[in-house]
């Protein structure tokens, strides 16, 4: 299984990062759509939907982006549709792990699968957005969600003692949760300290929050680091709805995209909102 993922991660990396350090835009922006669409996809499976209508789904939310780009979606404002997306994150915390795995199954599939491409949509409307802005800039908001995910698993397995969300995800501990706050915290304290140093370029998403006031910019942080766990409980949560353990095996040794991509779906969003208020 080690080697199985090594070689996945290996191969994903060999195609992601020419992509994201290509001087245009449009190889990342075309390499990330693909990957949404998947998880499009990913989604239509876990809410219900066989083999004969997911891959249309996921196909047609792949055509749909591909012609939001075509009628130039990259180069408008969407501030208004960063709140929405926020909204809907937000609501999904509240009414989502509130009413439990059982609960998921109970909300009309008329909703459930609009709601997720929805915000699948926004997802990569935002992390395009994001590079456009700068490859720091992205890469702060990807290395904030990264920072959350190791820092809570190593807080976890050594302080864990009160579950998150035992029925979600068992694994989850609020130490673990705080300790991926605390990581967060020191890794926009460093970055911040070398922007203003001169090594880097001024334009991550710490230097930008920063900018606001120290008490915004703390706050901005606590709020986009729970959201990074808010989008793991919510897939969490739908895989067990469906009973299955992977989004699906696109990426062996590591299972589907959205395996990979369900914390920085809120954070994505919610970090252009903040800096485009």
């Amino acid at each position: 299984m080690l080697r199985q993922r090594v070689i996945t991660a290996v191969l994903l990396l060999a195609v992601i990062l020419p992509a994201l350090f290509h001087e245009r835009i449009e190889p990342f922006a075309a390499l990330s759509l693909l990957l949404l669409a998947a998880a499009g996809w990913e989604w239509a499976r876990l809410n219900g939907h066989g083999g004969a209508t997911a891959l249309p789904i996921g196909v047609g939310l792949g055509a749909l982006l591909a012609l939001a780009w075509w009628l130039g979606a990259l180069e408008q404002s969407w501030r208004l549709l960063w709140l929405g997306a926020g909204a809907a994150w937000v609501m999904l915390a509240v009414v989502a792990l509130g009413r439990g795995v059982d609960g998921w199954s109970r909300w009309p599939a008329g909703l459930r699968l609009p709601l997720g491409l929805f915000l699948l949509g926004c997802a990569w409307l935002a992390m395009v957005q994001a590079r456009q802005i700068g490859l720091s800039f992205l890469l702060s908001v990807f290395l904030l969600v990264w920072t959350a995910d190791i820092a809570a698993y190593f807080g976890g397995k050594r302080f864990g003692r009160r579950k998150l969300a035992p029925s979600v995800s068992p694994g989850k501990s609020w130490e673990g949760a705080i300790s991926g706050l605390l990581g967060v915290c020191l890794l926009a304290a460093g970055w911040i300290w070398a922007d203003g140093s001169g090594w880097g370029d001024q334009g991550s998403v710490y230097t930008r929050l920063w900018s606001y006031g120290a008490l915004p910019a703390v706050l901005a942080l606590l709020f986009l680091t729970a959201m990074s766990v808010i989008g793991d409980l919510i897939e969490s949560l739908v895989k067990r709805s469906a009973g299955v353990k992977d989004s699906s095996q696109l990426l062996p040794g590591h299972g589907g995209v959205l395996d990979r991509i369900d914390a920085l779906l809120p954070v994505l969003p919610l970090a252009m909102m903040l800096v485009t208020l």
